[in-house]
């Protein structure tokens, strides 16, 4: 069994300490490859170092909602030279988050565009973060992929069957976090998940968040190697074999993000 983390970050704070030992427990657990997912300019440097340090991770960069005020075309174009890195798969986390609102709604959806733009020009795949955005979120991207699909993952889905079939219309695919496997806030996603083309699932972690059960029980910290409860629960949902969904994911995640999936 082979699975592939696709959204952590262990180029978090939480990992300064033990990194090392995170990474071999998530061997350990047969996950092979991670994405480190940058969501500022710092944060994706980061991801670049680990990447280089260590066989099966790879980065992304990009500028999240959140950190959207303190965007500028400098940034941009800082961040854009640093995908020539072979390590660096995807751009983002990016999108619009309308719940907590640390960026007004307008700087969110003017850098939004431009992460759209930037991505396009240099022909990687997107990773999307989304939240409370009232359908907005949707309307860019509809506007902006009129016709042509869009290459990417909606990073941790939590949306309605409505939002799911327009993500899989667009050609999107779906991350799933450890929120399937919580018993009672994780009911709406575990109904939706058989209407998910098993080819369009991703696992992930989103590490150190939402740390999946039963792990939780014992730490608040999540890692990679606890995507593998993400996985068996998934599978569950769907009545199949573990193994043949981790092969499943795995050629997934590895053609979204043109990682050679026989390494």
């Amino acid at each position: 069994m082979k699975i592939f983390d696709s959204h952590c970050h262990l180029n978090d704070t939480a990992y300064t300490r033990d990194l090392l030992p995170v990474i071999d427990r998530a061997k350990a657990a047969h996950v092979d490859a991670m994405m480190i997912v940058g969501i500022t300019e710092p944060t994706s440097n980061r991801a670049i170092d680990i990447a280089d340090a260590h066989p099966g991770c790879f980065a992304s960069m990009g500028v999240h909602p959140h950190d959207a005020a303190e965007c500028n075309e400098a940034m941009l174009s800082r961040l854009k030279k640093l995908t020539a890195h072979p390590k660096v798969k995807a751009w983002g986390e990016t999108g619009l988050d309308f719940n907590r609102m640390y960026s007004p709604k307008e700087i969110q959806e003017k850098w939004f565009v431009r992460q759209l733009e930037t991505a396009d020009d240099l022909n990687l795949p997107l990773i999307f973060h989304e939240r409370d955005s009232a359908g907005r979120f949707l309307e860019i991207l509809t506007a902006h992929y009129a016709g042509s699909g869009c290459r990417g993952v909606v990073h941790c889905f939590s949306g309605d069957r409505r939002e799911l079939n327009a993500y899989i219309k667009l050609g999107l695919h779906i991350g799933v976090t450890g929120i399937v496997t919580i018993e009672s806030r994780g009911q709406d996603l575990r109904n939706l998940i058989p209407h998910i083309p098993v080819d369009r699932i991703l696992v992930e972690t989103d590490a150190p968040y939402l740390t999946p059960a039963p792990e939780k029980n014992k730490t608040r910290r999540n890692e990679p190697a606890f995507v593998r409860s993400v996985l068996m629960k998934v599978a569950a949902v769907l009545q199949l074999d573990p193994e043949a969904l981790a092969d499943i994911t795995w050629r997934t995640t590895c053609q979204l993000f043109n990682v050679n999936s026989d390494n």
